[in-house]
């Protein structure tokens, strides 16, 4: 999810390539950069500047010599060959045609003239010159002025963009014959034309150039150090790392931890209210990240405004996984939700409670409701709300491009040593889906304009990556996402108890974000086709994470809702009604209309309170583990 790795995974070659290409050597860029007739002085700062970066390039080179028979930073292992597997799918594009390559050439040469032709160079000049040039194709990369300031720059970059139109132009017309190598060569194509934009190399990107020229070259020498630190440890860093504190600044809403097992931690968050509604919340954040997205900065933080609804909130903290969790299967996260689920019916003396599934775990929420309703126990949960959850994978989107038999077969071997599967594989993966805005915009602003690191709570979580067991993950990949066997009646068991998803008749509330890349719009709708009890769908503005994180006081976004008993995701839209800012108010609402009884806020209604054993303090270790 999960909207936080460097470029490698995108490119034709390794990050070392990359390097190669971006950066160039210290002395061919300086040499580039230096005006003609430099001072003496300014000729030895830009010097200076050049030896540092290649000591600092050196010094690298040295540590990855030292530790070349152990384990190789991601960054420049290139792991799994992902490079070769997209050199693979770009195999499939029509680059040779005739007719493509011609109609490149002529519409190149027009574009060029017609560029020119804005800065009075040219055929064109005399009708087309003008104080503002105005370029045919526009692309918010190349926003700022200083793409147009110049004939050079203007030409570069509307060159690229042309290029880019033709390339995916071909990608979409390309019949491989499969529809899945279809969506694997169109989103292979992208990913190349993203990672080629002139944006990202120092030369032609004016904004690096300008601030190259007016810093002396600071800029590199600090993207060197940004590179460097982000191929040591496998990351593409987006955040300042020193601005946030699990506990400390973020994820500090007051509780406690209530129970714990080897696989999860439960946390049980201290009331605001005086009453409270007498059924309980537990919710289940996806074992894939943290489960602090919920709880950011306590004006973001979900938790904290549902306690303040007077909900007694319980969370799930997963652990991430180690050597210890690799033979772990869906049966023991269903087993997992279960017993949490217990636990907090056991703990308070209630008969039911409100879920939350957010994303996979909305999906192993869905199992868990159909085990319950095949074991007569329905009633343990009074209602289910799902985050941008999927039950059927059909139309599961981009992410399904990385779900073929070559690319399982590396995430098995990748994860069979261990026992588990590094967690920045899985974040590189979802960063991929996204290249402009998480890889090659902080390649500009970290490692070519040398930017200082921002502090976004969000973008920290982001790159908090959690470890998954390598069997359950597997498992995931194949039977869900590969062959959608969660809706194939009594196709999957999960202790002991085959799922049939039409037996659910629990309350179902289904949140989905208009402009998600991760759980799309279309397969997240498609739960409402297998639950059989009273549903309510509601289409929040934003994507995977600023759809559900998207509090009240933000007045952020929109959503919208249909009231009459639709039957396709095409009749919601139409009949749709919008309504401005955070959905949350409406899904309280919902909440208390399932069931509105409250009682006074005694006994373990307040974790560590008189008599009651607990763990230790909100939120955690299992959070802060690593």
């Amino acid at each position: 999810m999960s909207d936080q790795t460097a470029p490698s995974g995108s490119s034709g070659g390794s990050a070392g390539d990359i390097l190669a290409a971006m950066m160039q050597t210290p002395q061919q860029l300086f040499t580039q950069f230096m005006p003609d007739g430099t001072a003496s002085g300014d000729m030895a700062q830009w010097t200076e500047v050049a030896q540092r970066m290649q000591a600092l390039w050196a010094q690298f080179q040295q540590e990855q010599a030292a530790t070349a028979a152990g384990e190789l930073p991601m960054l420049l292992a290139d792991p799994g060959n992902f490079s070769g597997i997209m050199q693979g799918w770009l195999k499939m594009l029509p680059l040779t045609q005739p007719e493509s390559q011609k109609r490149f050439w002529e519409e190149s040469l027009e574009l060029w003239q017609g560029v020119l032709g804005q800065y009075g160079i040219g055929p064109k000049a005399g009708e087309a010159a003008s104080s503002e040039p105005q370029l045919p194709r526009k692309d918010r990369r190349f926003a700022d002025p200083k793409w147009r300031s110049q004939p050079f720059y203007a030409l570069v970059h509307q060159t690229y963009l042309l290029l880019a139109e033709q390339v995916m132009a071909m990608a979409e017309s390309a019949q491989p014959g499969d529809p899945a190598k279809a969506e694997q060569l169109k989103f292979a194509a992208r990913t190349l034309v993203e990672m080629l934009s002139p944006a990202h190399f120092p030369l032609t990107n004016p904004l690096v150039v300008e601030k190259t020229l007016a810093t002396r070259g600071e800029n590199l020498v600090k993207g060197m150090e940004h590179l460097l630190t982000d191929l040591r440890q496998g990351q593409l860093t987006h955040v300042d790392p020193q601005a946030f504190r699990v506990g400390e600044n973020i994820a500090t809403t007051p509780g406690k931890v209530v129970h714990e097992t080897p696989l999860y931690q439960l946390v049980q968050y201290s009331p605001t209210t005086d009453n409270v509604l007498e059924v309980p919340l537990v919710i289940f954040p996806p074992w894939i990240n943290r489960f602090y997205i919920l709880d950011l900065s306590p004006q973001k933080s979900f938790i904290r405004w549902a306690v303040e609804q007077g909900l007694t909130v319980f969370v799930v903290s997963w652990k991430s996984a180690d050597a210890s969790m690799a033979e772990l299967v869906w049966d023991d996260y269903i087993r997992a939700q279960l017993g949490a689920i217990d636990h907090v019916r056991e703990r308070l003396g209630v008969k039911s409670v409100h879920t939350i599934g957010y994303c996979v775990a909305g999906t192993t929420l869905a199992a868990t409701l159909a085990v319950l309703a095949r074991r007569g126990e329905a009633d343990k949960v009074k209602s289910a709300t799902f985050f941008t959850a999927q039950v059927d994978f059909e139309a599961a989107g981009e992410l399904k491009v990385f779900i073929d038999d070559q690319q399982l077969e590396v995430l098995e071997k990748l994860s069979a040593e261990k026992g588990y599967l590094d967690g920045r594989y899985m974040a590189f993966t979802f960063n991929l889906l996204r290249g402009n805005d998480l890889i090659w915009n902080y390649v500009v602003k970290n490692y070519l304009l040398g930017e200082d690191y921002p502090a976004f709570d969000l973008l920290h979580w982001n790159g908090d990556v959690t470890n998954l067991p390598a069997r359950w993950h597997m498992d995931y990949l194949k039977d869900l996402y590969r062959d959608n066997r969660l809706v194939q009646p009594d196709s999957l068991s999960a202790d002991g108890t085959p799922i049939d998803l039409t037996r659910i008749q629990t309350p179902a509330y289904v949140q989905a974000g208009r402009e998600d890349h991760i759980a799309p719009v279309a397969s997240v709708w498609k739960i409402m086709d297998h639950l059989r009890g009273p549903k309510t769908f509601l289409l929040a503005g934003s994507g995977h994470i600023a759809g559900v994180v998207n509090p009240p006081s933000a007045k952020k976004y929109q959503y919208w809702t249909n009231a009459a008993p639709v039957q396709s995701l095409d009749e919601f839209i139409a009949g749709a009604s919008e309504t401005p800012g955070s959905w949350w108010p409406h899904w309280i609402e919902w909440i208390r209309s399932q069931d509105h009884a409250e009682v006074p806020v005694t006994g373990k209604r307040v974790p560590g309170g008189k008599g009651d054993s607990v763990i230790e303090d909100a939120p955690g270790r299992y959070v802060k583990s690593r």
